[in-house]
């Protein structure tokens, strides 16, 4: 007599099971960027930069005995975080790659443009709560001021703060077009300090030397784009250099990184 050995199935259906929710996978990048050794740093040099700027602004203006504002203020803790800002967005991407964990992650997740798009939320949400933060630390060190100085002006322009978190915003999402292009965190950075610095300097020589390119940039330059943004002077013409410059530099780019992802063969 013959027994009967059942056979194990040959194909695993997942057809029913239902997605993960896109909040997790944001909840999960979120965690990522204060996980890991260089997550805490960044965020840690970030945050303790832009308070002592701030403190050597306060000293600098009280023992010349300059007038100092709450703008000014918010403007220079804008101003420094908005030099790191950049690198989160670089490492929201590229530490899938250069840590080896793409593998995993697309694994628990097949459909790549939502982790890509989780990614993408978790920076935004990030710059604006680092700008927060940075803006809140110019409130106390106003007081300060206030309490040293016997008085201080508590201005505050809405206009002009809702554009620096526009640029930080912009800021941020540049690192993360470039590093979807690269997928490599030391690439990623030094092309995006390159065209932070390098790029403006070419195209203000051009600009100086070649006539008919002082016409152009304004729809070249994403930089000079965004000026008008710090002191709320934004016209009609203004916005459309930023929506152009925009398109080229931000646009583009993540349309491309994003291609190149979705077909990126995982090591």
């Amino acid at each position: 007599m013959s027994a009967t050995v059942p056979t194990a199935p040959t194909t695993l259906d997942l057809s029913s099971t239902p997605r993960v929710p896109f909040a997790r996978l944001v909840k999960v990048e979120l965690r990522k960027t204060y996980d890991t050794r260089a997550g805490v740093w960044l965020l840690g040099i970030t945050s303790f930069l832009a308070l002592a700027v701030m403190v050597l602004v306060l000293i600098i203006v009280l023992v010349q005995d300059d007038k100092l504002t709450l703008d000014d203020l918010v403007g220079v803790a804008n101003f420094i975080t908005g030099f790191l800002l950049p690198v989160l967005g670089i490492m929201l991407v590229t530490s899938e790659w250069s840590q080896r964990t793409a593998m995993v992650t697309f694994t628990l997740e097949a459909h790549r443009g939502r982790v890509v798009s989780a990614k993408l939320v978790a920076g935004l949400l990030l710059a604006l709560i680092v700008s927060l933060i940075a803006t809140v630390s110019a409130f106390v060190v106003n007081g300060i001021y206030a309490v040293v100085h016997g008085g201080a002006d508590w201005h505050f322009g809405l206009l002009a703060f809702l554009g620096f978190l526009l640029t930080q915003v912009f800021s941020m999402l540049t690192g993360f077009a470039f590093a979807t292009l690269l997928l490599n965190t030391a690439a990623a950075i030094v092309v995006y300090f390159g065209y932070k610095f390098l790029i403006p300097t070419i195209f203000a020589i051009a600009a100086q030397y070649l006539g008919w390119f002082e016409k152009v940039q304004p729809w070249v330059d994403f930089g000079q784009a965004q000026s008008p943004l710090f002191d709320a002077s934004m016209g009609g013409k203004d916005w459309a250099y930023l929506a152009v410059t925009g398109v080229v530099w931000l646009a583009v780019p993540v349309a491309l990184g994003m291609w190149r992802i979705l077909r990126a063969e995982l090591k």
